[in-house]
């Protein structure tokens, strides 16, 4: 299917959804102090990279769902100046504070809403209704790494006319793949190829009305029931992402990212 180019110029803003309250688990090392968008790679939050990659695009609105540890969150973007520059602080008397060398291009807009600890993500979602305006907007998770193109994304999703869009890859095997013939011999051998089928990478974009199908409650899971009746209703796309996408999800993933960002080899720093 063809897609019409984006141009952010033309369009309403589009409001960035994160989904930021989630425990974290499988990552308890660091997620046992703070919560899993902000366990740091290269010295900066999951969170902020993420945001990065928006902002590269031209999206500068952002909703973070928050709930585990979601007051360090809210430190970190209502102190972000103090806690991304140098500055200097005149004390006693009056209060002044001086910041020096803000060499990023990090103007964006934050709304950080606290939508419970134990909620689900379709709740979470739901909660933060009231704070999207515009008819179309994105949902994505805290913890997934991607180069993927948000303008080629926003474009599919305008060029079909449904609901829902869901980006998908294809996932790397963990294992490295041996073809054996009948008498043991190795005919081939393949390390984590990519294997047959597409899984949801997040990156959602959604027309305002999914919010009609986000009607369970706090405990609704977003990728259950809310959008498997959006693919029964046949108003759910797939938009297949070929590129880098990379879920930190274990202790393993966090070292993992943070050695290639050290190494100057991060595919998601497309900025």
């Amino acid at each position: 299917m063809a897609t019409e180019s984006f141009n952010r110029e033309e369009c309403q803003p589009v409001d960035v959804v994160i989904l930021c309250g989630g425990q974290g688990a499988r990552m308890r090392e660091e997620t046992e102090y703070r919560p899993k968008p902000m366990v740091e790679v290269g010295e900066r939050p999951l969170l902020w990279h993420i945001m990065r990659l928006f902002g590269h695009h031209g999206l500068t609105r952002f909703v973070l769902c928050l709930g585990y540890k979601g007051s360090m969150i809210k430190d970190y973007f209502l102190n972000y100046e103090a806690m991304t520059q140098d500055c200097t602080v005149a004390v006693g008397g009056r209060r002044q504070v001086w910041y020096h060398g803000n060499h990023e291009p990090f103007d964006f807009e934050v709304t950080l809403a606290d939508t419970g600890a134990d909620t689900h993500t379709g709740g979470r979602v739901k909660r933060v209704q009231g704070h999207v305006k515009g008819e179309v907007f994105i949902v994505t998770y805290g913890d997934g790494l991607s180069d993927i193109d948000i303008r080629k994304l926003i474009a599919f999703h305008q060029s079909h006319g449904k609901l829902a869009t869901v980006t998908t890859v294809q996932p790397v095997s963990r294992f490295g793949i041996t073809m054996i013939d009948d008498k043991s011999h190795v005919t081939s051998f393949s390390e984590k190829p990519k294997v047959e089928g597409w899984v949801s990478a997040g990156f959602f974009v959604f027309d305002r009305r999914v919010f009609d199908y986000l009607d369970g409650g706090d405990l609704q899971v977003l990728e259950t029931a809310p959008l498997e009746r959006l693919a029964a209703a046949g108003q759910l796309m797939a938009y297949k992402h070929d590129g880098f996408f990379f879920p930190v999800d274990t202790y393993r993933d966090y070292l993992h990212v943070n050695e290639l960002w050290k190494a100057g080899a991060a595919p998601w720093k497309v900025w």
